[in-house]
């Protein structure tokens, strides 16, 4: 009988990544879709630039400080309990969000707080699809969670503008909220929990993975990872408009379809590791291609617009598709009693280069300096190379 019931939840995996998937959207619609609400929040409590940016920042912060916190939560209550409280929480608080008038710094810690739930969605979706599928065809499933970044994205840009601009930012609100409160009832009552192999009491416990240095190397390489793409995903509006010309609705056309491009890279770097057999291989000719493609949009801002037009598109592509690798990797190198923990340690790698990349950058770039920026860029995922650990993969 426990096979059959084995059977029919494997069928149903692709039911269990969809609901992941959503999970990860509605995550990424509240975390992204901030910016897209700032000029409402500005107008509404006359907002200075810089409170804007704290605003903007808040969700952001919750996120990183509690990343591996909810991976442990995962790994030992399971996936489904602690998606959908994460997930029901952040609802519940950005509802709170949107209800009566707040001063700045009670939607700042409301921000945060929410953010810090929504955190529990990362590692958990991830363990379900380390769960349900096979080495097989990993790759391409995590592939398809990965582009819940992209479309979350576009979700947010569609509904929270034009409910802002007639009804205020706090009206607007109630869409991230209600994305996830019903996303979080539908993972509670449907999603199923992967088998995990019986504890034997008496039995060592499951030793720490960080005892080598083989994931703090992955890590590290999939930070160095994060540099260029956000190198692209901050500076390429602002330089299209100020130094060609571009109109800020054309630049965010542009870089719209880059970024849709930049989902189906991911996909097929996905399919690509699931071939080889292999996540750390293509990962490491991701670094050598990345580097490669920042040293040309570095070469077209100082020779032919057309070329950085080019450059950009591929940087914006290239740049993207090794995420999911990277947080495949961590995974399968962890082991499944402390995969959720490692995939929240890879994440928070990567959202403190993530952070930490546009101030910096943009200290170099000053007035004008986007060759040189856009040159030093391509040394980080040099780095990368060396440092991925692809002998350390089993075969």
């Amino acid at each position: 009988m426990a096979g059959v019931e084995q059977h029919t939840i494997g069928r149903r995996r692709w039911l269990l990544l969809g609901l992941g998937h959503a999970a990860q959207t509605a995550s990424c619609a509240f975390l992204y879709g901030i910016p897209f609400l700032v000029p409402a929040m500005s107008e509404a409590e006359n907002l200075t630039l810089g409170e804007a940016g704290a605003v903007v920042a808040a969700p952001s912060i919750g996120l990183l400080l509690t990343l591996i916190a909810w991976g442990a939560a995962a790994d030992r209550y399971g996936e489904r309990l602690i998606m959908a409280l994460g997930l029901g929480l952040s609802g519940a608080l950005l509802l709170v969000s949107a209800l009566g008038t707040h001063s700045l710094t009670v939607l700042f810690a409301v921000f945060v707080a929410a953010g810090a739930c929504t955190a529990s969605v990362n590692a958990a979706s991830g363990r379900v699809v380390m769960g349900w599928f096979g080495a097989h065809e990993r790759g391409m499933a995590m592939g398809i969670r990965q582009t819940a970044q992209p479309l979350g994205v576009g979700v947010a840009a569609l509904a929270l503008p034009p409910l802002a601009e007639p009804f205020g930012f706090r009206v607007a609100m109630v869409f991230p909220a209600a994305f996830a409160l019903v996303v979080a009832l539908l993972v509670a009552l449907l999603v199923t929990d992967p088998p995990r192999p019986p504890k034997d009491p008496s039995g060592p416990a499951h030793a720490s993975p960080y005892r080598t240095p083989t994931l703090w190397r992955l890590h590290g390489a999939s930070a160095l990872l994060v540099i260029p793409q956000f190198t692209v995903s901050a500076f390429a509006p602002i330089y299209l408009v100020a130094m060609h010309g571009w109109s800020p609705l054309a630049a965010g056309w542009f870089l719209a379809v880059v970024q849709a491009l930049g989902a189906l890279g991911r996909l097929a770097t996905g399919y690509w590791s699931d071939r080889v057999a292999s996540r750390l291989r293509p990962m490491r000719v991701l670094a050598v291609v990345s580097a490669a493609v920042m040293l040309l949009v570095a070469l077209g801002d100082v020779s032919w617009p057309w070329l950085v037009v080019l450059a950009i598109v591929l940087a914006g592509v290239i740049t993207v598709s090794d995420n999911g690798l990277g947080f495949t990797a961590s995974a399968e190198l962890a082991g499944l009693a402390w995969a959720g923990r490692a995939m929240g340690a890879q994440n928070t790698a990567q959202n403190v280069a993530a952070v930490l990349t546009p101030p910096l950058l943009g200290l170099v770039i000053g007035e004008s300096n986007y060759a040189l920026a856009f040159g030093l860029v391509a040394l980080f995922p040099v780095a990368a190379i060396w440092l991925t650990p692809v002998r350390a993969e089993p075969r």
